[in-house]
């Protein structure tokens, strides 16, 4: 098989616009469906049909092109199956554990609910990649708006399983503040230290943080490292559940400036 090909570009103020081209099939998706405009102008630009959306979830900045670009490609939109009712022009659902084919690539859905009650994320597991939207981000996860917090701490890791090596597309560009964030959280990590400033330095350029690797993640992202000891006497939470101490660094980054 030929090794998918990956477009990125900017939608609305924040978003990422995601394109994945099979060129043995001539399949083309697109994750979630944040904005028309700059996602037709990505296809064409590429050549590329859309075949289908992969939609996460029914947030309006994921879904708001969905029947714009169905009734332009007649593309087939796949959606988690516990916000069916909330995803325009959906024609199949996925739930945890599903498996389907794109082309010949497999794909894995894995439930991850905290940001939405429903969110899903799409493994192509022999590509070693995961679109994982607003559950998890380059040092971030997403905000609790359906599911508290120990659900979001169970679906992260669920994610956590996946290869050091998986490529991490997310849904927003906000990783500069998750890192000045994460910094407060683990301030001797020196990894992340060193990953802070390369972030500063891309953002200056004006250049995508897109796509993270699930390795760096776990070396540096506060949300996957509540049992790290040093982040723990940080916290003065050295006692607590992982459960606890997610919750608490949640809180905190929401009250981030």
């Amino acid at each position: 098989m030929k090794t998918l090909a990956i477009d990125v570009f900017p939608c609305r103020s924040d978003n990422f616009g995601v394109l994945l081209h099979d060129p043995d099939s001539g399949l083309t998706a697109s994750i979630d469906a944040p904005e028309e405009a700059p996602i037709v102008a990505a296809a064409e630009a590429r050549g590329w049909t859309i075949t289908h959306i992969f939609t996460t979830h029914h947030h309006t900045d994921h879904v708001d092109a969905n029947l714009a670009l169905k009734e332009r490609y007649g593309c087939e939109i796949i959606g988690p199956v516990n916000e069916a009712v909330a995803i325009p022009g959906l024609d199949r659902t996925v739930a945890d554990g599903d498996e389907f084919l794109f082309g010949e690539h497999p794909v894995r859905v894995y439930e991850t609910p905290g940001h939405t009650a429903g969110h899903v994320c799409y493994s192509f597991p022999e590509d070693k990649l995961l679109f994982a939207a607003d559950t998890l981000f380059a040092l971030g996860c997403g905000r609790l708006f359906e599911r508290p917090a120990a659900d979001m701490w169970h679906s992260l890791q669920k994610l956590c399983v996946l290869p050091d090596e998986t490529a991490i597309y997310f849904g927003h560009e906000y990783t500069l503040s998750n890192a000045r964030f994460a910094i407060t959280i683990d301030p001797d990590n020196e990894v992340l230290q060193r990953r802070l400033r390369q972030i500063e330095e891309l953002r200056a350029e004006g250049k995508f943080t897109i796509p993270t690797m699930m390795g760096l993640e776990k070396e540096t992202n506060p949300f996957l490292r509540v049992a790290d000891p040093a982040i723990r006497r940080n916290l003065l939470m050295e006692g607590a559940s992982n459960e606890e101490v997610f919750a608490e660094i949640r809180k905190r980054k929401d009250n981030f400036k």
